[in-house]
């Protein structure tokens, strides 16, 4: 399998962090040549200027042709006007700004292709191949179908296939979305990408790997990274208005007046850089204050999208719920006492490792039951769970298989209900049904509840590739009344894309299936730190299993926008009135410099807050 890459996006990346940490160099230079006396020519600014400036104007003039106004424009034209006036220092500080932006802007819009890079390393390169003499270490890409292939402990599965030999379990809940441990015995099929358990599996390919449950989610990968969406920064959506304003009272000040010095005034004192500093600033620091909270933002953009969310869509398994099964219903025959069928199971289960026994050990342990000692276990793959506990016979088995036994009292074992379910009998009595559920996170409702008086969500979502009745069992709990269940990555992907399409999205999961449509929503979030694919998808980590600090990264997103327009806004309104000041002659360029780096100091101070933590950072 192949990864893809972005030549360009790359080539972007190096070139503005070059021109970035040059600008830097050369200013510290410039400042510390004039602070020593040794020179205080321009001579490290007009190499700033130089390699920096030259692509910026070129940029300008493609911006220009295309009628293209942002805050970069203006930012352009200032670098033009400072070498008209000599002021090579501002010039060099715009050309740090507007290079480090970019820089910024381009290193989180290279995450889809790191995406592609984690998926990849993840599926193994090489499958045991077994034919009638020896095991041989292969390719992938030599396997064909109906290839024997043996499958080792903990290995992740390299095709798709049917289980010929052996049994075992396999985690495939970051490609289904299934919470539970899966047993795999003669005639199972198994996903690439499934992480096996401790027992060795012979599988049959059914599917070349190129063709695997896993190369399509690749596919599905490389979909997605070429259209996903495109934002303006909020610093654009500003200087839209602003560029052609600044251009047009600087041309009418020298239109009317006479004056060219009045056009290099206005411009001055018109340069962006509440925009340029400011808005960087209290994104750095949001991004800072996020950090100390266990929440990892790879993408500034999600920061300042994250309060225009309407639409919030969340998988399920390890996301709303723990991901792990629960004992949440005993329906136990009359004739037995619940505690003590639940002692005696509990005692035979402390030697299984079917994916249920623990929700039935743990049972027991909340309720301080006391357990012991089992003799003649006996867990034959498909039969079910069998031994004697304190003189007992017990059963642990399926609903299917308890019927082809000799077990009296049946008639009282109710209908299938839904979830999953395991039946008990005791010295060949029906003894009760025990339904395991996905049980939901604590915070869950409390989460969802709140999400629209807090954060004006208007819609909540449930996609995902579980089963129905459990997706919409979990739905009821917690408070969601829209439901997609047993969806696969491609169809989350164009559920995510339609949603969007109408309305800004926030989509939470923590599972590689999940990946695709985490790169297609507005603002992607991953739960935990289970998948490095997962992590590389989402524009934000929350390193935490708790809803809870989803809650702190929208609010810290919701903050840095306001103190961002605050500090923009404000530093604009002020430029504007200094701009008339200067159209009407009552500043000069050297004054209206002195200005503006005023008002970028007062900017730049209230976009510092950012980082300064407030008293309460969730209200769930």
């Amino acid at each position: 399998m192949s990864q893809s890459t972005n030549p360009s996006l790359n080539w972007l990346r190096w070139q503005t962090t070059l021109i970035a940490i040059l600008a830097f160099v050369c200013i510290v230079l410039y400042l510390v040549l004039r602070a020593s006396g040794l020179t205080s020519h321009p001579w490290p600014l007009w190499i700033a200027l130089g390699a920096g400036g030259l692509p910026l104007v070129l940029s300008l003039l493609t911006k220009v042709l295309k009628f293209q106004f942002g805050a970069d424009l203006l930012g352009g034209i200032s670098i033009i006007v400072s070498i008209l006036l000599g002021e090579y220092l501002a010039g060099a500080i715009i050309v740090l700004m507007l290079s480090g932006g970019e820089a910024l802007e381009t290193y989180a819009m290279s995450n889809a292709t790191s995406v592609l890079s984690a998926l990849a390393k993840r599926l193994p390169t090489l499958a045991h191949r077994r034919n009638s003499t020896q095991i041989q270490t292969v390719e992938l890409d030599q396997l064909a179908v109906g290839d024997v292939v043996v499958i080792y402990p903990h290995e992740v599965a390299p095709v798709d296939g049917r289980v010929i030999e052996g049994h075992s379990v396999m985690d495939e809940s970051y490609l289904t979305g299934e919470p539970f441990l899966i047993t795999k015995t003669t005639g199972s099929a198994v996903i690439s990408g499934a992480v096996n358990g401790d027992g060795v599996l012979v599988i049959e390919t059914t599917h070349k790997a190129a063709d695997s449950r896993y190369a399509r989610i690749m596919g599905v990968m490389q979909e997605s990274e070429q259209t996903r969406p495109t934002m303006r920064r909020l610093g654009d959506q500003i200087g839209a208005w602003f560029t052609p304003v600044a251009l047009l009272v600087a041309l009418a000040a020298w239109y009317f007046s006479g004056d060219s010095t009045r056009f290099l005034s206005v411009l001055v004192v018109a340069t962006p850089c509440p925009l340029l500093l400011a808005i960087p600033i209290a994104i750095l620091g949001s991004i800072s204050l996020c950090a100390s909270r266990a929440i990892i933002v790879k993408s500034p953009v999600a920061l300042e999208q994250v309060s225009s969310v309407r639409t919030a869509i969340f998988d399920k398994t390890g996301t709303l719920t723990y991901g792990e099964p629960t004992l949440v219903n005993q329906i136990v025959a009359p004739i037995f006492e619940p505690d003590r069928v639940l002692a005696l199971v509990a005692s035979l289960e402390h030697y299984s490792k079917h994916p249920l026994a623990h929700a039935i050990v743990s049972a027991a342990n909340a309720q301080g039951l006391a357990t012991y000692p089992a003799s003649s276990v006996s867990e034959v793959p498909g039969k079910g769970l069998s031994g004697s506990v304190q003189g007992h016979e017990i059963l642990v088995t399926s609903r299917k298989k308890i019927r082809e036994q000799t077990i009296a009292g049946l008639e009282h074992m109710p209908e299938s209900a839904e979830g999953l379910e395991c039946v008990i009998a005791i010295d060949q009595n029906y003894a009760a049904i025990y339904q395991m559920r996905d049980a939901p996170r604590s915070d869950s409702k409390a989460f969802i509840n709140h999400l629209g008086g807090s954060h004006r969500i208007s819609k909540t979502m449930i996609v995902s590739g579980d089963r129905e009745s459990e997706v919409r069992y979990l739905a009821d709990q917690v408070g969601v009344t829209q439901v997609l269940a047993q969806q696969s990555p491609e169809q989350k992907l164009q559920i995510v894309r339609a949603e969007t399409a109408l309305a800004k999205t926030l989509y939470v999961g923590d599972g590689i299936n999940d990946a695709p449509a985490m790169m297609a929503a507005s603002v992607g979030v991953a739960i935990g730190n289970n998948s490095d694919v997962t992590a590389q998808a989402a524009d934000v980590v929350v390193l935490d299993n708790k809803l809870t600090k989803v809650d702190e990264f929208m609010h810290i997103g919701r903050r840095m926008k306001s103190i961002a327009m605050q500090s923009a806004l404000g530093g604009m309104a002020l430029s504007v009135v200094a701009m008339f000041l200067s159209a009407f002659g009552y500043l000069t360029p050297v004054s209206g410099a002195i200005v503006q780096e005023g008002i970028d100091v007062l900017a730049v101070l209230n976009a510092m807050r950012a980082a300064w933590p407030p008293k309460n950072l969730s209200d769930v």
